[in-house]
């Protein structure tokens, strides 16, 4: 009974002294410091890749300084180590802060454009939902409308076009999926959707072709032929034509054009 007692005793000692230890650097934590020194240490950890406890500095700076001139430069950076250590969320929170706090600060493109990259480094294969695609096309229409002549606006008009490209591989790849199962009516509708709404993306001539077969295989002949004369006209060369062509020929059919169909109409208005 002596040993049990002596030995909780001894575990009762180490438990307070540990506490006191851990009280003592949640003291030294908070001792407040000039706002410079902080964010320069922040800086420090930041640049030694220790992202986590750089924001944690980043945001020490704002909550000791939040009046100075150093705390909007903290929020921002506490927001680019999130984004550098791949905590997404964190850093769109951050950023959705920063602008909400300091909307006609010089560094809020930037703010704009870090958020729209949040979203897009998340965005997944075709495989998967795409709600995120969305959510980064989204944010980069945003940057090239606020922002039209900076820096930041270029590189998003190119993320746009990327992510406008993946949208559309989705549709594709749903379409294919119905097109197998012989659902061609579901086929048609998503590869009428790449031509409508993504006609600027590589997927466009791939989505004619599969339009052709999926018309030839419901005997829908004249909305084949138009089909398949819109893209001999636009993709000549491409060896989507070529096997649309192909496929017509078998068909004793041949591309023609149509007014009356909907894909000259839709084809007209695109151009």
């Amino acid at each position: 009974m002596a040993t049990c007692a002596r030995a909780f005793a001894a575990l009762a000692i180490a438990f307070i002294a540990a506490a006191c230890a851990g009280d003592r650097r949640e003291r030294l934590a908070y001792i407040e410091r000039p706002a410079e020194l902080i964010y320069s240490e922040g800086f420090n950890q930041f640049e030694r890749q220790r992202y986590d406890v750089a924001a944690q500095l980043f945001d020490e700076v704002e909550r000791q300084h939040p009046y100075s001139s150093w705390a909007s430069k903290a929020q921002l950076m506490a927001a680019f180590a999130h984004y550098q250590n791949n905590k997404y969320d964190e850093a769109i929170n951050a950023l959705d802060r920063f602008i909400q706090l300091h909307p006609s600060n010089r560094d809020v493109g930037y703010a704009y454009y870090l958020k729209s990259l949040s979203y897009y480094e998340q965005i997944s294969d075709v495989g998967r939902d795409q709600k995120m695609t969305e959510l980064a096309l989204e944010s980069l229409d945003e940057v090239v409308r606020r922002f039209p002549e900076s820096r930041y606006a270029r590189d998003a008009s190119l993320k746009i076009d990327l992510a406008r490209d993946h949208l559309a591989g989705k549709q594709m790849e749903i379409g294919r999926f119905y097109q197998n199962r012989g659902e061609y009516l579901g086929a048609i509708n998503r590869y009428r959707v790449v031509i409508q709404n993504y006609q600027t993306t590589t997927h466009v001539p791939e989505a004619l072709h599969r339009l052709v077969e999926c018309y030839v295989a419901l005997g829908v002949a004249q909305e084949a032929q138009a089909t398949a004369s819109v893209l001999g006209h636009n993709f000549p060369g491409s060896d989507w034509y070529i096997d649309s062509y192909a496929l017509l020929t078998g068909e004793n059919l041949r591309p023609e054009a149509s007014e009356g169909s909907w894909i000259s109409r839709v084809w007209s208005s695109i151009l």
